[in-house]
């Protein structure tokens, strides 16, 4: 990636090629400042994208609680989000597996 910056040095382009003229750098991949401007950007195009993963997880365990509940069946869930649901699950559960997580469960 390549990142153009201003005169206070600020990130204000991202290309994956190097731009034309003074002022591209290459930046990582794992750049904080180049991913805080991505974040910048679909936060800006969507003003509710800051909390629609902490909705997921909200809506994921509520789903969890209604089917031990017996309030609902896993099986009355629609196909496609019984798998995105199971994807999810194992995901998760793979990242515990490898550790991911320290003593307390915190990320």
């Amino acid at each position: 990636m390549y990142v153009r910056r201003d005169t206070q040095g600020k990130i204000v382009a991202v290309s994956r090629e190097p731009g034309d003229g003074d002022g591209w750098s290459a930046a990582g991949a794992d750049d904080a400042e180049l991913l805080g401007f991505g974040r910048d950007i679909i936060e800006g195009a969507n003003p509710l994208g800051a909390t629609d993963l902490g909705l997921v997880r909200v809506l994921e365990d509520l789903i969890e609680l209604l089917v031990e509940r017996s309030l609902i069946r896993f099986t009355d869930l629609p196909a496609p989000a019984q798998h995105k649901l199971m994807e999810r699950r194992g995901a998760r559960e793979a990242m515990q597996h490898l550790s991911l997580l320290d003593d307390d469960g915190v990320i």
